[in-house]
């Protein structure tokens, strides 16, 4: 890789860590080119050089933080624990959870912001889905969807209420079908 194209690299990088966290402490709104810039070390003609608009910044930051944090959930043996236990991590005010709230609410006025969320669950559910067939559990798309919404709630429910610490894994084994799914 040419040295222009590693600095171009890393000028990308620093704008989408930039945005990710300004989402989180500001809010999707509050975001402009200006600040986006100014915490990322560049000009902020800089920024439309690497991106067409702030919005595709924005939501191409905020997906791939998303991405980043799907990824972490991987069940093993015990599909529920593999869902649930890296969940612990995100208590509703740290800057993940905050980049998923303002990324949904941001996705109610945004179409495209819509269907790279839905695209992301999407892939997410198929992926859940086939280990739950591999684990012989009824309906395992079905079962795929709602589990995905109930990690949905509950990344979201922690912001609105950091401090309840209510133990959903044996309710999700019933859902998939015994204590030891």
């Amino acid at each position: 890789m040419s040295v222009m194209a590693e600095r171009g690299r890393d000028v990308r990088l620093r704008l989408m860590a930039a945005a990710v966290q300004l989402i989180a402490q500001k809010g999707w709104s509050a975001v402009s080119t200006r600040m986006l810039a100014e915490r990322a070390g560049v000009a902020p003609g800089v920024v439309h050089y690497h991106f067409s608009s702030l919005r595709a910044l924005l939501t191409e930051a905020a997906i791939g933080a998303m991405r980043e944090a799907v990824a972490g959930l991987e069940p093993a043996d015990d599909v529920v624990a593999g869902l649930i236990d890296p969940l612990e991590k995100f208590t509703g005010d740290d800057p993940v959870s905050l980049v998923f709230i303002e990324t949904y609410l941001a996705a109610t006025r945004d179409a495209e912001l819509r269907a790279a969320i839905s695209a992301l669950v999407a892939e997410f559910q198929q992926k859940l889905a086939g280990w739950l067939a591999d684990r012989a559990v009824v309906a395992p798309q079905e079962t795929a969807a709602v589990l995905v919404a109930a990690i949905d709630g509950l990344m979201l429910h922690r912001a609105l209420n950091p401090s309840a610490k209510t133990d959903l894994r044996p309710v999700l084994r019933r859902l998939v079908g015994g204590t030891d799914v």
